[in-house]
């Protein structure tokens, strides 16, 4: 399906992170990336949506200069990360998908020590705090821990420094409902009192609804959609329509209809663009608009990824 004209670039903004037509391809030939242009305003809760398998910790590797493009550029707060990735690297805390954790066999206190060493600004004060309010266990072994216990840990590694970027993800992944929100306070606490700029990536938008100011949506390595939360939310509707016999629909609204659900009279179309807009084109076919309802940041990732998927 083609998409409707969405917005797909922040220009304008003093960027944290950036790519450039990022390109990554891997063994036998699949596009990971396909031109990746993410942009991250300073101070952002960016949060990067998409389906498993669209490149979104493709794209965290990328930044991270952990996977090398095959084409384009990457820049950590003003960094060219394939120049200078160490330079790059002591910008962000990091909390992966999955934790491959090459020292299992020290227990988690000894593990922060080691990870300490490589960040002259570690506030022991605050990693204990923060081990704290996640229940991180220090005495186990971390080859032993749970997947939450894992995750917590990672958290802590990476807030601990005070890093002024934050690479997550999937960071609620393995917590529990209780420390998700914990970890959800704890990231506000952190903003508010350090200027962070967080890039969230998750295929659970719910989990970063609260917190999200910016988003993404990635599918098959290319970002459909880039922009202000507040865009988003006033543009996507989904209307409630009450279609009289024989309606032909709105012909003036065919690019702009992302999604067509429901059969005879009552149907339901999520469309973008402004509201008195869609209503009044709607209306001047002959049928009848019985509400326009905003959308959860979920329900919208989930309209637009859908209707890109489609043929």
């Amino acid at each position: 399906m083609t998409l409707p004209s969405l917005p797909a670039r922040l220009d304008g903004r003093t960027l944290a992170l950036e790519t450039r037509a990022v390109h990554v391809t891997y063994a036998g030939g699949t596009a990971a990336l396909a031109g990746l242009d993410l942009q991250v305003p300073e101070g952002a809760v960016y949060v990067l949506a998409g389906p498993n398998g669209a490149g979104k910790s493709t794209a965290i590797k990328v930044l991270l200069d952990l996977v090398r493009p095959r084409q384009g550029t990457a820049h950590v707060c003003g960094v060219e990360v394939a120049r200078k990735p160490a330079l790059a690297r002591a910008h962000v805390g990091y909390v992966p998908e999955k934790a491959e954790i090459s020292l299992g066999w020290l227990d988690a206190a000894r593990y922060l020590r080691h990870h300490a060493a490589f960040f002259d600004a570690w506030d022991w004060d605050y990693a204990r705090a923060l081990c704290a309010r996640l229940n991180v266990p220090l005495e186990p072994r971390v080859g032993t821990l749970s997947k939450g216990g894992l995750r917590a840990l990672m958290l802590v590694t990476a807030l601990a420094h005070r890093p002024p970027v934050l690479l997550l993800d999937e960071p609620a992944d393995g917590l529990d409902p209780l420390a998700r929100e914990t970890l959800a306070a704890l990231l506000v606490e952190h903003m508010a009192e350090w200027p962070t700029t967080v890039l969230w990536s998750t295929h659970h938008v719910h989990e970063a609804d609260r917190l999200a100011d910016h988003v993404g949506l990635l599918l098959g390595g290319r970002l459909v959609l880039q922009a202000e939360r507040g865009a988003l939310d006033a543009a996507l509707r989904r209307y409630r329509i009450q279609a009289p016999p024989g309606w032909a629909g709105a012909p003036s609204l065919n690019g702009e209809v992302l999604l067509r659900e429901g059969s005879g009279p009552d149907l339901a179309w999520t469309v973008w663009g402004d509201e008195r807009e869609v209503a009044g084109r709607i209306t001047a076919s002959g049928a009848t608009v019985r509400d326009a309802a905003r959308l959860s940041l979920e329900d919208a990732a989930l309209a637009v990824l859908r209707a890109g998927s489609r043929p």
